[in-house]
């Protein structure tokens, strides 16, 4: 089923690219300045997101073990199954027949599923534990607003 659902999304991504209008310049975060009045061309935000789209999905996260880099319950992640994964990336894992989105890294050649979440202990992934990463998460996509969305 997940070869399908894979081939589904990937399908799905690569038909229903939609651009929409990017900003001239640069938005400032710092001390305001003033704005260019015109856009650039349209921007594809699906090229954007995913380098690779044949091989990239998209996953909802659940669970806040991954809030202290920026990835929260009900997210969108973006995870490209074409990169390899090194010390440090951020995957999707599964282990002993579970999922889970977490960092990782390697200890004494031994890789390790860490949260970025003080609550969440270190996984040492022993030889035994069946890893297979699905993935390397590349976007994090998610809402700033607090409640239902608003048009203005």
């Amino acid at each position: 089923m997940l070869a399908s659902l894979h081939d589904f999304i990937s399908a799905s991504l690569l038909s229903s690219s939609r651009t929409l209008p990017l900003f001239g310049c640069p938005v400032p975060a710092g001390f305001p300045s003033p704005a260019d009045d015109h856009l650039e061309g349209p921007f594809d935000l699906t090229q954007h997101l995913f380098r690779n789209p044949a091989s990239t999905f998209l996953a909802r996260v659940s669970g806040d073990s991954m809030t202290g880099a920026g990835i929260h319950p009900g997210d969108l992640v973006a995870v490209d199954r074409a990169l390899r994964p090194g010390h440090g990336s951020i995957v999707v894992a599964v282990v002993d027949g579970e999922h889970t989105i977490k960092r990782l890294q390697f200890r004494a050649g031994q890789p390790w599923l860490v949260a970025e979440n003080v609550r969440y202990a270190p996984l040492p992934v022993g030889p035994d534990a069946g890893l297979v990463v699905w993935g390397v998460v590349t976007h994090v996509i998610h809402s700033l607003a607090s409640g239902p969305a608003v048009s203005r």
